[in-house]
């Protein structure tokens, strides 16, 4: 059995906080594993030394290693042809003592022992197994505890390396790798440590790739175009052919590690199977007052419902890797649990309220507080983000992976819908005839979202909305400004799973080619024309041949953009009642 090496370290890095736990971890793991070799049994060998000045022959006992003894597989493997042997012939015994009752009883009872002696024959080999087997988990906890105290050893001597979950990831893999390679080596204890030290230059090298592709990709989020970009620029800049292939193939191991390795359509299924559980919430909270009725009051506690579709691919994708519809349902599961939590509590007041009465005999009315009980049905939900499940339950590796998808939005940043690619500025609207139909719409709420142009990042829509940090934000922003009209509804974060549902079940809906549309009313596009929405506006009007809109999160930015009536990727409106 290969030990793993205890490592060294010096007094200034034991003494170091951000060390010390994790060399104090390595040095118990380390003891935990000579306590564990201490307890396989040791054989005793002569060992025979010649004087090679006198020719005399000593003979001393030593104590070595034993050897470790065969395992289950081995033992099956020997024991196979008298098992297979004894299986026939009980067989062929079995075929002839039916018509006899004695040789069948005789025949089971020796059936019965010869399975006692193979259970204690595999219960002794289990029991001299066990030091080896106890040995081998030990070695694997220090080889996980020293490559632990390598990578903080690595981050205190080159702290810029802790920029970004990228960079961190791809540092702890070098080391793996660099230990590993050590250790197959046959290298010593303080020769691991040596090498494994090296490992700071290599980091700083992954440092200087993230930089130049995983730190860009996140930055513009154009995944495998602006990579092509970064691979002809340094091409140009290096104007050498093979430091071109060196580098492309960089780009390429950090943009597929970054990159959600399941089928687009399987990951659009499980959003909607998550955003139909968020509905049938809703649906639940919604009709709580006739699922529940003879209460006198209800009062409701009443957290965000929705999710950031790429918080949900991300912890999907960090957990299962490639993932299916199917095979994401028991994960689904764990995560709505995880973050929604309805809680109906009653309450019973006991409260006052006069009654009068006459008195037949002498007319006399009188008053007096009676009590009652009054009943109160408390409604509760507590929400919470799914970045706030994913730091509770994740593991250190995964939540790793699971901050690389997030930063990156797994290279698919409109996968899920919610924003625009147009990198172009906002349009004029002067010299604009706009067409009035027979729909008023709501000029001033139009007014209000012209105010918000030259807004970037989406700050704070996506904040009102309830989300902790940056969501892809045109669906807030158009959400924002109906509940700034004093509209409480449509409120979505969604375009396909949530946005289009609501105007239609509402009946509030109009394809491509309709003509009455109003200011204000909702706009919705199909960029890649699969019949998903990937983007929400606000309508300005028409002049009769385009759509005029203000749209929030168009290249990242609220502007104002407009499009024939027939361009293709508009899906259809939502067409507001005021």
């Amino acid at each position: 059995m290969r030990k793993e090496p205890r490592l060294h370290f010096t007094d200034e890095e034991r003494a170091d906080p951000a060390l010390e736990k994790p060399i104090r971890k390595a040095d118990r793991a380390a003891d935990k594993a000579d306590k564990a070799q201490a307890k396989i049994r040791k054989k005793q060998v002569r060992q025979k030394t010649v004087d090679p000045k006198t020719g005399k022959v000593t003979t001393k006992l030593v104590l070595e290693d034993k050897k470790k003894p065969p395992s289950k597989l081995s033992h099956a493997v020997r024991d196979a042809p008298g098992d297979a042997a004894l299986g026939k012939l009980h067989k062929e015994i079995r075929e002839t003592e039916q018509d006899n009752v004695g040789v069948e009883s005789a025949h089971r009872s020796e059936e019965t022992a010869e399975t006692g002696v193979r259970l204690v024959r595999e219960g002794y080999r289990s029991h001299k197994l066990k030091p080896y087997r106890k040995a081998a988990q030990a070695e694997q906890k220090l080889e996980k505890a020293n490559v632990n105290a390598l990578y903080q050893k690595s981050l205190r001597e080159n702290p810029q390396l802790a920029s970004n979950p990228i960079s961190r990831w791809q540092q702890k893999q070098a080391i793996k790798k660099q230990y590993a390679a050590a250790k197959h080596a046959g290298q010593t204890a303080g020769n691991t440590a040596q090498a494994a030290s090296k490992t700071g230059k290599a980091a700083r090298t992954v440092k200087e790739k993230v930089q130049q592709a995983g730190a860009f990709v996140m930055r513009h989020k154009k995944g495998f175009l602006m990579a092509g970009v970064l691979f002809l620029i340094t091409c140009m800049l290096m104007n050498t052919m093979s430091s071109c292939s060196m580098m492309a193939q960089s780009i390429g191991s950090v943009l597929s590690g970054t990159t959600y390795p399941s089928d687009d359509p399987e990951m659009l299924a499980v959003e909607a199977d998550y955003a139909a559980r968020e509905a049938q919430l809703q649906e639940e909270i919604d009709n709580i007052e006739s699922s529940h009725p003879g209460y006198d009051e209800y009062r409701y506690d009443l957290g965000m419902i929705g999710h950031d579709p790429h918080e949900l691919a991300a912890f999907l994708s960090a957990v299962l890797q490639g993932y299916t519809r199917q095979s994401a349902q028991a994960e689904l599961v764990r995560v709505f649990a995880a973050q929604y939590q309805l809680t109906l509590t009653e309450e019973v007041e006991i409260r006052y309220r006069t009654e009068t009465s006459t008195d037949p005999e002498t007319g006399e009315t009188t008053s007096e507080e009676v009590p009652y009980e009054y009943y109160i049905l408390n409604v509760k939900l507590t929400s919470k983000p799914i970045s706030a499940v994913a730091s509770e339950i994740l593991t250190p590796e995964q939540m790793e992976m699971y901050q690389v998808y997030r930063q990156t939005m797994g290279n698919k940043p409109l996968l899920f819908g919610g924003g625009s690619p147009d990198t172009s500025g906002s349009e004029d609207l002067s010299g604009v005839q706009f067409i009035n139909g027979t729909r008023p719409g709501n000029p001033q709420l139009v007014e209000l979202a012209k105010r918000q142009v030259g807004n970037v990042g989406g700050y704070p829509y996506w904040s009102w909305y309830g989300f902790d940090s940056r969501v892809e934000w045109c669906a807030c922003f158009v959400s924002w400004c109906y509940n700034q009209a004093g509209k409480s509804e449509p409120r979505f974060a969604g375009c396909e799973w949530q946005g289009v549902p609501w105007f239609q079940s509402h009946g509030q809906w109009g394809a491509r080619g309709y003509n009455n549309l109003a200011p204000g009313d909702a706009i919705f596009f199909d960029w890649d024309l699969d019949g998903t929405a990937d983007h929400v506006g606000i309508v300005i009007g028409t002049d009769g041949s385009r759509v005029y809109t203000v749209e929030g999160n168009s290249g990242d930015a609220c502007k104002i953009k407009s499009y024939d009536l027939n361009y293709q990727s508009i899906k259809g409106y939502g067409l507001m009642n005021w």
